[in-house]
């Protein structure tokens, strides 16, 4: 049994900011180089206790297996503009060194039936201690600000309705999320034909 949530979850909250300064210095470094960058910003946050206990005994996830079997303990969330940015994104992950993928589900793609769009990418990231290295899980969700708009609204409703939420309610936000994707499509090809129309100028 866990008695000391504090030290076993004090690797996750040191993976969380460091790859939080990672993430953003890819914006920083897009930034440098370029007028445009495939992110617009990044956050992290470790479960809460409650959260974690709650999706143990909904998964029915023994505590000696809990860190290979919750793989969203650490969370990081990398928010773009553009579609096709979500991708972009996740080739850079792909590439990265100092972390492993050792999952991917395409939510975009194929969105969940309660009309959720978001990539999600399960890493294995190595954590120094002072006590020596330590291999964690963590997931990183790669979506646009329209996605992830309406995933934090329809989060917060299945919150308030303890995961109950009414039919109706399911319906109208399962055609809200049509409706966004669509708006996410319709800027992407707005962004294209302005770049076709202006072709920017390649640097010295």
């Amino acid at each position: 049994m866990i008695k000391d949530w504090n030290s076993f979850l004090l690797p996750y909250g040191v993976a969380v900011e460091e790859m939080k300064v990672k993430l953003r210095g890819l914006r920083k470094q897009y930034l440098e180089y370029d007028s445009e960058s495939p992110i617009e910003f990044v956050t992290g946050r470790v479960k809460p206790v409650d959260s974690i206990l709650e999706k143990m005994q909904r998964r029915h996830i023994d505590e000696e297996h809990l860190e290979e079997e919750m793989q969203d303990i650490a969370g990081l969330r990398i928010v773009v503009q553009f579609v096709e940015d979500i991708y972009e994104v996740v080739e850079l992950i792909r590439h990265r060194e100092d972390m492993t993928i050792v999952e991917e589900r395409d939510y975009v793609k194929y969105n969940k039936a309660s009309g959720y769009r978001s990539y999600h990418i399960v890493i294995e990231y190595n954590v120094e201690m002072i006590n020596g290295p330590k291999k964690i899980l963590a997931e990183i969700q790669v979506r646009t600000m329209s996605m992830n708009f309406w995933a934090t609204i329809e989060h917060s409703l299945n919150y308030k309705y303890q995961g109950q939420v009414p039919p109706d309610v399911a319906k109208r936000l399962e055609r809200s999320a049509e409706v966004s994707f669509q708006l996410d499509q319709e800027m992407s090809e707005i962004r294209s034909e302005i770049r076709e129309t202006n072709p920017r100028k390649e640097h010295d």
